[in-house]
């Protein structure tokens, strides 16, 4: 016999309103519904971000009141020597008219300014490029090497810290010229840097990757150009930003003494003329320019060098 029990569609709609109404995951589930239709998004709660002055003017106002104290004390400095320093006025408006025309050319001693800095940037190309040849592998023979470091580390620093000057009468001997002796002065000055930078890159390239080169049985060709050379860039680029810092330094004091045409021997002919308004333009036209050559190199080696190495 078989028994069947029916239930009441009442009662069963009852007991399924009481099991919701205790139920406390439906309770949350709804409460959450809730809060999220009357939530107000993300994207509306956050509000806009302005512009930052603050860091505006951090980075504009202390060079802006490092120009105007160094024209304060030279204005200062004028006035207490009774206009024997000109001031920073006079300066300005023969500045003004130098440059009006700077590559004008009335003979081999009386070029304008722009042919001056050519004639010296040329020089330095030439010495710091011979030196940026030379130097770079001999510092990576120097650091892969412990014989070359233990043979060449006294020279270098015997022969470093020779003033620049000592050098010219030596290539004015041996090349018996006034533009190649200042050549040979700035490659023997911006040598040194290159190759004690690119030996300590070698030096400190970490062990492990020796000897995985090692244990690859790889050609020291593809060491320098896979291991060696990516490792080293960082360093071998601060070197040479320090080499055209010193060439720079070193062509002005070796035109000086040469002659010819080079913003070197047009501070010193000025000089000569008693001319103190152009000593000073000179001044501040040396000094930009290295400025300018120092950036364009620290910006070069951003571009090549690792994030922790930029830090």
């Amino acid at each position: 016999m078989v028994s069947a029990v029916f239930h009441s569609p009442i009662a069963a709609a009852e007991g399924s309103a009481i099991k919701t109404e205790a139920s406390p995951a439906n309770s949350t589930g709804a409460s959450k519904l809730k809060d999220a239709k009357t939530a107000t998004p993300a994207w509306q709660e956050q509000p806009t971000p302005g512009f930052d002055w603050s860091g505006l003017l951090l980075k504009v106002l202390p060079p802006i009141f490092g120009i105007a104290l160094l024209i304060g004390i030279w204005a200062m400095v004028s006035i207490g020597t009774a206009s024997s320093i000109p001031s920073p006025l006079e300066t300005w408006k023969q500045a003004v008219v130098i440059f009006s025309d700077p590559f004008y050319s009335k003979g081999p001693n009386d070029q304008g300014v722009g042919w001056n800095i050519l004639f010296s940037l040329k020089r330095v190309a030439v010495g710091f490029g011979l030196a940026a040849v030379v130097g770079i592998p001999v510092g990576f023979m120097i650091g892969r090497f412990e014989f070359l470091s233990r043979m060449f580390n006294p020279l270098i620093s015997l022969l470093r810290p020779v003033s620049p000057l000592a050098w010219l009468p030596i290539g004015l001997l041996v090349f018996k010229g006034a533009n190649p002796a200042a050549i040979w002065t700035i490659f023997i000055c911006s040598i040194w840097p290159m190759i004690i930078n690119t030996a300590v890159g070698v030096q400190r390239v970490p062990q492990d990757y020796m000897n995985v080169a090692r244990v690859l049985n790889l050609s020291e060709w593809k060491i320098v150009t896979k291991i060696l050379f990516p490792s080293v860039l960082p360093y071998m680029l601060t070197g040479v930003r320090l080499a055209v810092g010193t060439a720079w330094l070193v062509i002005v004091a070796a035109e000086m003494l040469t002659g010819g045409v080079g913003i070197g021997f047009w501070v010193w002919d000025e000089w000569n003329n008693l001319n103190v308004k152009n000593i000073i333009i000179a001044i501040f036209v040396i000094g930009i320019v290295g400025l300018l050559l120092e950036y364009a190199l620290i910006k070069l080696a951003t571009a090549f060098t690792f994030e922790e190495v930029k830090s």
